[in-house]
């Protein structure tokens, strides 16, 4: 076994145990979570500490255009992509033996470049370890199984099951709803287990054809990993069964959209819940982050809502949460309080869709809490009732986002400044290319009528 190998997870050296390693994809995930990179020979890979690539491509959008580099000339210069070895995993929908490592992303001076999805991550979680903390995240993704769509043109349809009909909508919990897309199912908890991923458990959720995958908690940059690799596997299970997966925040009109709820908390040099005292109460430190949250939250929606299509999961009736209120097992609240013991009291952000990228979205909502803990920030009374019915507190669309989060100075100084203008001219790069699109609604309502 090659002495690289000896370095990663056991699932990968069971992986590749006894047989021929063929290739290595060398990935890094680019502002969109989408992975770049290049594949190799793995007895090339062997051999090779590092490689390059532009940093142009944290400059790319999710329709592959360039934004012009508004950090100064677009030089495109090298930067020095090392494996990180911990986060190895197989590749096992390949034809060969592949496996994938996450490299980490540093400039030529050996340090970390500012602009990367996952440094930033990494940034927020070492402010947190500065003061003595350690943040903790747990993640729900959810997601939609598909009809294949080839046309662009044409609205997203449900899968046909195995009972030949058309998933159905309104089954939430429904084990026989899970049942009519088993054998996707069969291949995702395959695919996991053969990367070594730990899932805390699947549901079918209130969407035709829509699926909820739980993580168990842990370290925010190592889930952030996995949920980067997630998308992938599920994505390759779905494929395998003519159908498509996925990860839009509102793929089918009349449907609920997706979500990924995040719930966190924060434990001290000691391993203590520093939510919940001695006694098992809340603490001061619980209601500053929330109050953080209730805060800073407007300025991160572009993190956690990062695209045109996100802002429409964002409307009333439709199970997502439009406001900053918390309340303690409360689902009609963008801020819950599950219910649990004192050790595991948490604070649940349901307000990111599954469109965003993990690393982005962790770290805002992480910046969130810090800055309550920093500032000492109060949230307001808890809401008893039912918050669907009160007032609408999160930017309409991507271009008010923007302007929220360009506006935080408090925001901008956690992520990085670099990092938040490449970010924004990003998005407003795609934001300007969506304005250019004219929609069947506007030609069906329009052309003729106005």
């Amino acid at each position: 076994m090659s002495d690289w190998i000896q370095k990663c997870p056991a699932a990968a050296q069971d992986y590749v145990a006894g047989r021929r390693l063929d290739e290595v994809e060398c990935i890094v995930p680019d502002m969109a979570g989408v992975a770049r990179g290049k594949a190799m020979p793995a007895s090339k890979f062997a051999h090779q500490t590092h490689f390059y690539l532009p940093n142009s491509i944290f400059l790319q959008t999710i329709t592959g255009e360039w934004t012009d580099n508004p950090m100064g000339a677009f030089t495109e210069p090298d930067m020095v992509l090392e494996p990180d070895y911990s986060t190895a995993t197989a590749a096992p929908w390949t034809a060969d033996w592949t496996l994938q490592v996450i490299h980490d992303v540093k400039d030529q001076s050996g340090a970390l470049v500012p602009i990367a999805p996952r440094n930033v991550l990494k940034r927020v979680v070492e402010l947190y370890r500065k003061e003595g903390w350690t943040p903790i995240v747990a993640p729900e993704m959810e997601f939609f199984l598909v009809a294949r769509n080839t046309d662009p043109n044409q609205p997203i349809i449900p899968p046909i099951g195995r009972t030949g009909r058309r998933a159905a909508a309104k089954q939430a919990y429904s084990m026989s709803a899970v049942d009519e897309y088993g054998k996707v199912i069969d291949d995702i908890y395959d695919y996991a287990e053969l990367q070594g991923f730990e899932i805390d458990g699947i549901l079918q959720e209130g969407g035709a054809g829509q699926i909820e995958i739980n993580l168990a908690h842990g370290d925010p940059v190592a889930l952030a990993d996995q949920i980067f690799f997630f998308k992938r596997l599920i994505r390759e299970a779905a494929l395998r069964h003519e159908c498509f997966a996925t990860f839009m925040a509102k793929p089918i009109e009349g449907e609920p959209g997706s979500a990924m709820h995040i719930h966190q908390s924060v434990i001290d040099d000691e391993g203590r819940n520093i939510f919940s005292d001695s006694e098992g109460r809340e603490t001061q430190d619980f209601l500053h982050c929330i109050g953080g949250l209730q805060r800073h939250l407007p300025s991160v929606i572009a993190l956690l809502a990062p695209y045109v299509n996100s802002y429409r999961r964002y409307i009333p009736d439709f199970a997502a949460p439009i406001n900053l209120e918390w309340g303690r097992d409360n689902r009609t609240t963008g801020l819950r309080v599950p219910i649990s013991g004192p050790e595991a009291r948490r604070i649940e952000n349901r307000l990111g869709g599954m469109d965003t990228n993990p690393y982005l979205g962790f770290a805002a909502t992480l910046a969130c809490a810090y800055l309550g803990l920093k500032e000492q920030q109060m949230p307001r009374p808890e809401y008893l009732g039912d918050a669907y019915t009160g007032t609408d507190e999160l930017p309409a669309n991507l271009g008010d986002a923007l302007d929220l989060f360009s506006a935080n100075e408090a925001i901008q100084d956690i992520l990085g400044s670099e990092f938040c203008t490449v970010y924004e001219a990003v998005k407003r790069n795609e934001y300007k290319e969506f304005l250019q699109v004219i929609s069947p609604w506007e030609r069906e309502h329009l052309l003729l009528n106005v």
